[in-house]
């Protein structure tokens, strides 16, 4: 069913309005890393194909382990990264998502996304989640298990890359996921392509798949199964490719989940309907959306948001992000033609913002209460790993995309990037980036109501 331009015209029309949100400091109290080339063994009883994964992502396959170097990219400064592909085994990267609620043996639940970024060169790479435990005094990270999404009772309405196999597990090319909570016995992951909601057990067993419906009606992206080339923006299809639901969050009180889309809906023409983000109520009891939706509206700057999580009954945490990758203090002169030493575009917005999800205005706008800055965080005690702070400066996140985030406790959060193993830098110019896991005191940002 395609949504048509009066469901959104309204939407449209509005301008997201000014606002003023204060700014709150941030400082580093924990600083851990999983290697960048930290890799899982596929199950037993999966396809031979697994045990070499990325084989995809040129111009044509590649069988050979190792032998193509990767790099960020020409816009970002054509570096390299250090680490070539294909790989033997399945890469851990790309942290793309916490849950709120923690294991039993204390470690956090973390989601690693699709892959190598797309539906097209991912069909090798297996789609899992974890269970990950920081350890900040030793800056080190563990992963403790990983679980394997599989569907071994023909629940995916749509053939998947492994369709003819016994294990029918899940890769890439299926499912773009990019946020998880666990309700219960039951995990929910947030995907991208569909846009859809996932339904699993702890086993990672899928159940339930879920298209996604705004105001009455489904919403479908480029990527989604049921829309065929050649397809019209905002009339074939109204969610951005990769802005799908990269945030979902679970309230507090309720178990509702609110799932947030990452990009702005696009309207009938291809523009997009504002600067602001749909928010969308789901009741996991019932297995349906309730009809209830809110928006988030993004700060200048910011195109897009990372993770969304709860921090009690009505208020949440939010990443929002530019595209930039590295440290502004490692920015190219205006005008350099020579970028080999430097970020052409570097981060510059990188936030966590506090958003009170009960207090909605009569456009539908949730107020923002307060941010931190990532790209602006104390060290006083040199909690940051050797060699990552440029003298005389602070303490820095400048991650192309940021997407995880939880309350720890009264006065801490956690934050982890998705490293898009091995196309991103950000930190070192000519080094994957790891995945970090830093811990913030954020006291004021906490109590701010």
């Amino acid at each position: 069913m395609r949504l048509s331009i009066s469901v959104l015209a309204v939407g449209g029309a509005l301008a997201a309005p000014a606002f003023a949100e204060d700014l709150y400091p941030a400082t580093l109290a924990g600083h851990a890393v999983l290697p960048a080339l930290s890799l899982v063994e596929p199950p037993a009883d999966a396809p031979r194909d697994a045990w070499i994964s990325g084989k995809f992502t040129g111009a044509a396959r590649n069988d050979d382990p190792m032998s193509v170097m990767g790099n960020v990219g020409k816009n970002y400064g054509g570096h390299e990264t250090g680490i070539a592909l294909p790989f033997i085994g399945q890469p851990v990267q790309g942290m793309s998502g916490f849950a709120m609620t923690q294991a039993g043996d204390g470690s956090w639940y973390t989601l690693t996304d699709n892959g190598f970024g797309s539906k097209r060169n991912s069909p090798d790479a297996m789609l899992f989640f974890h269970k990950m435990a920081p350890d900040f005094d030793a800056q080190t990270v563990t992963r403790r298990e990983t679980i394997f999404l599989s569907d071994p009772n023909h629940v995916v309405p749509f053939r998947i890359a492994y369709e003819g196999t016994q294990s029918r597990y899940l890769t890439g090319a299926d499912f773009d996921t990019e946020s998880i909570q666990v309700v219960g016995d039951e995990v929910f992951i947030g995907d991208e392509f569909g846009p859809y909601l996932i339904r699993a057990g702890l086993d990672g067993v899928l159940r339930e798949i879920y298209a996604t419906r705004l105001d009455g009606q489904e919403l479908t992206g480029p990527d989604t199964y049921s829309v065929h080339v050649p397809a019209t923006a905002g009339r074939d299809f109204q969610v951005q490719r990769s802005g799908g639901y990269e945030g979902m969050a679970l309230q507090p009180g309720t178990d509702m989940l609110w799932a947030m889309l990452e990009k702005p809906i696009l309207l009938e023409g291809g523009e997009t309907e504002g600067p602001f983000l749909r928010v969308i109520q789901f009741d996991p009891k019932t297995g349906d959306w309730t009809g209830e939706s809110v928006k988030f509206r993004l700060s200048d700057g910011a195109t897009a948001i990372g993770d969304f999580n709860f921090i009690d009954e009505s208020r949440a945490l939010v990443i929002e992000r530019d595209n930039g990758e590295g440290d502004a203090a490692l920015a190219c002169a205006e005008g350099a033609t020579d970028t080999s030493a430097c970020f052409p575009h570097p981060a510059l917005v990188k936030n966590i913002v506090l958003v009170d999800m009960t207090d909605v205005d009569a456009d539908g706008f949730v107020r923002r209460i307060g941010r931190v800055d990532l790209m602006n965080i104390a060290d006083p005690d040199g909690k940051a790993i050797d060699g990552v702070v440029h003298a005389g400066g602070p303490f820095t996140f400048p991650f192309f995309t940021i997407e995880d985030v939880v309350r720890v406790d009264d006065t801490h959060i956690m934050v982890a990037n998705d490293n898009n193993l091995p196309f991103s830098g950000g930190r070192r110019i000519g080094q994957a980036a790891d995945n970090e896991f830093i811990l913030l005191s954020v006291p004021e940002l906490l109590s701010a109501e």
